[in-house]
């Protein structure tokens, strides 16, 4: 399975804990050998603006981490492309799901998610998409920008019991008609991470149940990295979560 991911990525660009040392690395060494790693290239301001108020740009850009975010961005347009002909995970940092059109917060710059499915349906390449955010947090960046677009399904699963948030997830994913399905994929809620609920097979089973719902809609599936802050557990749950999609 494609992979896309830069050693650009590895940069520690800021304090908090999604650019923390390491963290990128923990991954790579897991999926090393398992995947073939693709290179992005950075996001179009074109492409950026699409989404992102030029204002919000600017502030990008004198926090100096406008060349990392636009290549983050530029990930998440290469995994999607990619998932038109077969599924695909991306690597990458900062990650986006907390980053509106003028705004964000949350370890986010740009909405990468969004920066990609917007040109996907530009382009005509898709017709419906289905976002399952299985983030610890709310992705209301994603909701923001997305969540009024009639051709687009956002999913995050709020309950508390871990059978109860994969039966919810299962459930969705089961109704959905979307082409492509897309995952802003944070693994902050593992049993070992911040939110303690859901184990490493949990994503391997997540993983499948997007492939099979990309199958019968005849569409393709990917995912982004966006949360994940134990790095001692962070590579086994990415490749489990790549292996439920069908590496």
């Amino acid at each position: 399975m494609k992979v896309v991911y830069s050693d650009e990525y590895k940069q520690v660009y800021a304090s908090d804990p999604a650019s923390a040392p390491g963290r990128i690395e923990a991954i790579e060494i897991a999926l090393r050998g398992k995947v073939k790693f693709i290179e992005p290239v950075a996001a179009s301001e074109e492409d950026i603006l699409k989404v992102h108020t030029p204002h919000h740009i600017r502030d990008v850009e004198r926090e100096g981490v406008y060349d990392i975010a636009a290549l983050a961005a530029g990930g998440a347009i290469l995994a999607a492309e990619t998932a038109l002909t077969e599924p695909c995970f991306a690597v990458i940092r900062p990650p986006g799901h907390h980053a509106s059109a003028g705004s964000a917060w949350g370890f986010c710059y740009f909405n990468n998610m969004s920066i990609a499915l917007l040109k996907l349906h530009r382009e005509g390449k898709i017709k419906k998409a289905f976002i399952l955010d299985f983030d610890l947090h709310y992705g209301d960046g994603n909701v923001n920008i997305l969540g009024s677009k009639e051709y687009i399904t956002i999913l995050n699963p709020t309950a508390a019991n871990r059978n109860e948030y994969l039966k919810s997830v299962e459930a969705k994913l089961a109704q959905t008609d979307a082409d492509m399905i897309a995952v802003s994929a944070g693994f902050d809620n593992h049993e070992q991470d911040w939110g303690g609920l859901l184990k490493t097979e949990d994503y391997r089973f997540m993983g499948q149940l997007v492939r099979e719902a990309a199958r019968r809609n005849n569409g393709g599936c990917f995912g982004i990295l966006e949360g994940g802050y134990n790095h001692g557990v962070l590579g086994k749950n990415v490749l489990a979560f790549i292996e439920g999609m069908g590496m």
